[in-house]
């Protein structure tokens, strides 16, 4: 009989479920990552100006972590009926209390236009200000920040406009903990295309500030193919891209303490792909490594994301001097 009630109570709840499903708004549905289409588009104009409402900031508390809200007016407040997403986050080397986000800025939540906002803080998260965007109402998206080793801070940033049918990328350049920026590539000018990554050479080698980038095939040079560029001035000239081999696509790079270059994505399976002499100057990169990895499934779009990915694959290397110096780690 107890054993009856709970099946019984069980299936209660399930036919609950699946009933506030059915009335809830549907997902959604789920594919796998697409390749060789655009995933950005100019869809909407700026969102016209409104009457700025505010409401105190979110601090949410789990366990022994607190969260601290980034997108917030210049006095510390939320702002009601704007929206924020695709923020990636980097730390000062040189002093943790100092980070920056960048982030896609929706000035109003009834506009999919998007822009290049930043926030920093200076005392380990716990107050953010939110300066504004990159440049006001330019189309911008796939945020990617990082610094380098003496505490500068990079924003690469996806632009297009309504006139476009194909996106590239603009470096910008923070000597000031993330307070301001000053565009080092003309708009544009960083090359590059649709979901790119940004790394930086941090070690004391020939590639020292190097910046190396990757994207996903739809660039602003129609080349059709997942390329690779490099920076060898800072971020203020890009050379001519380089197709990956096996086009991994959707990932991420680093750097490893003998300053060569890895790349990770997902091709007809995921790869770690390694250029040992883009640290070079004077060489072109080429790939001197293709290494397939199987982490199982595939990554894939829609769902609680519907027009976009739901996921990426990110390549990080250990640094740390041990006994796993230089493994290289993808998740």
């Amino acid at each position: 009989m107890k054993r009856s009630t709970v099946s019984l109570g069980l299936l209660i709840c399930l036919s609950l479920l699946i009933a506030h499903s059915h009335a809830s708004a549907q997902l959604a549905p789920t594919r796998k990552a697409p390749r060789g289409e655009p995933l950005e588009k100019y869809d909407n104009p700026p969102a016209p100006p409104r009457k700025i409402e505010t409401s105190p900031r979110m601090i949410s508390q789990f366990g022994v972590f607190t969260s601290y809200q980034a997108n917030v007016d210049a006095n510390g407040n939320n702002i009601i009926g704007d929206a924020a997403n695709e923020c990636t986050i980097s730390v000062d080397p040189t002093d943790g209390n100092k980070m920056t986000i960048g982030w896609r800025q929706f000035n109003d939540v009834t506009s999919n236009f998007r822009q290049g906002g930043w926030g920093n803080t200076t005392d380990g998260g716990v107050h953010w200000t939110f300066p504004g965007v990159l440049q006001d109402n330019v189309f911008r998206s796939d945020p990617v920040t990082q610094s380098d080793e003496i505490g500068n801070f990079f924003y690469l940033s996806l632009q297009s406009n309504v006139n476009q049918s194909f996106f590239c990328d603009d470096l910008w350049r923070s000597t000031n903990g993330g307070q301001s920026w000053v565009e080092r590539s003309p708009d544009q000018g960083a090359g590059g295309g649709d979901k790119q990554w940004l790394t930086i050479d941090k070690t004391g080698g020939p590639g020292h500030g190097f910046q190396y980038q990757a994207d996903d095939g739809i660039n602003c040079d129609n080349n059709f193919f997942v390329e690779f560029q490099r920076s060898t001035d800072g971020g203020v000239t890009w050379q001519s891209p380089i197709e990956i081999p096996q086009e991994p696509v959707y990932g991420t790079l680093d750097v490893d303490t003998n300053g060569n270059v890895f790349v990770g994505g997902e091709g007809n399976t995921f790869y770690c792909v390694r250029s040992s002499n883009a640290q070079i100057g004077g060489q072109t990169p080429t790939f001197d490594q293709v290494t397939p990895v199987n982490l199982g499934g595939d990554l894939g779009g829609g769902g609680i994301n519907g027009v976009g990915l739901t996921g990426m694959l990110f390549l990080a290397v250990d640094r740390s001097g041990g006994s796993t110096n230089n493994n290289v780690w993808l998740a």
